[in-house]
């Protein structure tokens, strides 16, 4: 299995590549109020991915949710990303929202394609060229989506996995808010978790914007013998404990509960501990 992560130096050591392509997956606004000191700054010859608009389905009243692959398709076109295209995707902050990039291509059934550990931060404190974040058209590209269904969880189908247990639900969001000890950020939210679930805070996996090693992720990741299916506020963070488990080699099926907390957490018919 190839890890889903790449360094800074391997990324320089393939920028010649003419199938290489850097996509900018920075989000200005985040649930966790992070901020980044990299506002309107992109890596040289980056292209934005914009994951709020052209890659989710703006229809969804739930934020960040899943695009149709026909939608996906025609975005990544746009992009100029092809079939035989070598995807390396960061953000402003280190590790949030890239895994997310990586996840939606993933299951749109493209294989090369890798978050840069350490992101743009990491980038910049080598002093590698940086430019003005630029809106720009590219020649349109050849990407066609493959979805991958069984990478995308309704909450019908955690709702009977409550009951079946076939899945372990790993919960991303922080320990206070799997608790119910502290509102949600998001209004008319209940507290709490999904029955059963396990909370794994995504910031569990991290030191200063990059992953733990493979040896420190084994001794913070619980190891399981059936599928893994990862949820957090909205889909974003749960995709970061996702990569984790891929870094270390973990063979069982995984899936991202798309609609997470934002869809679970409003639905007063829905159990909640």
């Amino acid at each position: 299995m190839k890890t889903p992560i790449v360094s800074i130096k391997w990324l320089v050591s393939n920028l010649a590549d003419p199938r290489l392509i850097i996509l900018d997956a920075s989000q200005q606004l985040n649930q966790a109020q992070l901020a980044s000191q990299f506002i309107g700054i992109q890596i040289k010859g980056a292209r934005f991915f914009d994951m709020k608009n052209d890659f989710s389905d703006t229809t969804n009243p739930l934020p960040n949710t899943l695009p149709t692959a026909d939608q996906f398709t025609a975005a990544a076109q746009q992009l100029g990303i092809n079939s035989n295209s070598k995807l390396v995707i960061y953000d402003s902050l280190g590790i949030y929202s890239s895994p997310r990039a990586w996840w939606l291509f993933t299951i749109m059934g493209h294989e090369d394609v890798w978050v840069l550990d350490g992101g743009l931060p990491a980038y910049a404190k080598e002093n590698l060229p940086l430019e003005t974040s630029e809106n720009r058209v590219y020649e349109k590209g050849n990407f066609e989506s493959k979805f991958k269904p069984n990478f995308f969880k309704t909450k019908e189908q955690i709702l009977e996995n409550i009951q079946t247990k076939e899945a372990t639900v790993i919960d991303a969001r922080s320990n206070d808010r799997f608790l119910g000890e502290t509102q949600e950020p998001r209004a008319g939210l209940r507290s709490g978790h999904i029955p059963g679930s396990i909370n794994i805070p995504y910031t569990t996996v991290l030191r200063d914007g990059h992953f733990l090693s493979k040896e420190e992720l084994l001794t913070v990741l619980p190891q399981h013998n059936k599928p893994i299916y990862f949820s957090c506020g909205s889909g974003v963070t749960a995709c970061i404990d996702l990569m984790a488990y891929e870094i270390v080699g973990d063979n069982n099926s995984k899936a991202v509960y798309d609609g997470s907390w934002t869809e679970w957490g409003q639905i007063k018919s829905l159990p909640i501990d």
